[in-house]
């Protein structure tokens, strides 16, 4: 089982950055899939889910409005960025949650993002 995040870089405050994480090994469509983020000395922070189904996505307030998250019929996820800014830099991780769970039990490895200022 392994989820691959993907997509990340180097841009300016205002830019775009779309992130990818592709799950292999297993089904993924019936487990929610969610992006964190952490920066170094911080603890990793939610920044957004959506269910398995699909149907329903939750965001952390600090990224609400410019961010969306989206996944695709296979098991690929998607996490567009959009107007970031410098506070947004982090690496990004993708997870995955049984839907009856509240453990993410999978992890992506990691994808950095950089927004200059």
């Amino acid at each position: 089982v392994q989820l691959q995040a993907s997509g990340g870089g180097l841009v300016q405050a205002g830019d775009s950055l779309r992130l990818s994480c592709a799950a292999s090994g297993r089904t993924f469509s019936r487990y929610a899939r969610g992006w964190f983020r952490q920066t170094p000395g911080k603890e990793r922070e939610f920044v957004a889910y959506i269910t398995g189904s699909g149907g329903n996505t939750y965001y952390a307030d600090s990224v609400k409005g410019r961010f969306t998250i989206s996944r695709d019929s296979a098991n690929t996820v998607y996490l567009q960025m959009n107007r970031l800014k410098a506070e947004d830099t982090a690496v990004y991780y993708c997870a995955a949650r049984d839907s009856s769970s509240t453990r993410w039990g999978y992890w992506g490895q990691g994808t950095q993002v950089t927004v200059s200022s």
